[in-house]
């Protein structure tokens, strides 16, 4: 996964097409996607569509950015244009509800977090992922002077490229914590949270997520795995 990051920029279909095997390989340690429906909450061009579809699932994506959706040509067939914090969706109408990096670009993240809760029908998995504000990927591509803050981030690259960054502080990029979304999904009344661990380090790291602080520079990516009650 680290080695396919890299050429995430000049290879996107190598990068999320490895990053969908990867998201299918994770989900079915815990839930089954034979005839399930699946809504990938910010979806893009439909990446993530062929490998869920392969596992036997119903796909239907969903994605606010017009561009976005017909980055790789016609918009994916079952996507939906809507946006994550107010889903286009009935209360318990899905199996499994994903999103993989997109929490961090929503400006109420919780918000989103809980609409994915309410349209999982009871039993059904809620599987949410995204790149902690204090992970060396944080800052997106004004990374690693995020550290020193978002907006000197935002700055410092316009001033070295002439471009606003893709990823803007504040407005299509937020800071967003481990352990805002750990202790989120464990005051929530309506899951119980079944796995939480770094997305992209091999099974013997996975202690990582236990230690507060640590967890938040080291874990480039957090998994939150629950069940709907």
């Amino acid at each position: 996964m680290f080695r396919v990051f890299l050429r995430e920029q000049s290879d996107p279909d190598l990068f999320y097409g490895t990053l969908a095997e990867d998201s299918v390989a994770q989900l079915v340690e815990h839930v089954s996607l034979a005839g399930a429906t699946v809504l990938d909450v910010g979806g893009g061009p439909g990446y993530f569509a062929q490998e869920f579809r392969r596992a036997g699932a119903h796909y239907v994506g969903l994605e606010p950015d017009a561009g976005e959706m017909v980055a790789r040509g016609a918009p994916e067939p079952g996507t939906v244009r809507g946006s994550g914090e107010a889903l286009p969706v009935r209360t318990g109408a899905v199996d499994v509800c994903y999103s993989s990096n997109v929490l961090e670009h929503v400006p109420h993240p919780w918000v989103m977090a809980a609409e994915m809760v309410r349209v999982t029908r009871p039993g059904g998995t809620v599987y949410l992922s995204f790149t902690p504000w204090w992970s060396p990927h944080g800052g997106h591509e004004t990374g690693p002077w995020h550290y020193l803050g978002g907006r000197y981030a935002r700055r410092r690259f316009l001033r070295r490229t002439g471009a606003e960054p893709k990823n803007r502080f504040g407005e299509s990029l937020f800071a967003v914590s481990v352990g805002a979304a750990i202790r989120w999904a464990r005051q929530c009344p309506d899951v119980d949270v079944v796995a939480t661990y770094p997305r992209y380090h091999p099974w013997w790291a996975r202690w990582v997520i236990a230690v507060p602080g640590l967890r938040e520079v080291v874990a480039w990516n957090l998994v939150l795995v629950m069940r709907r009650r």
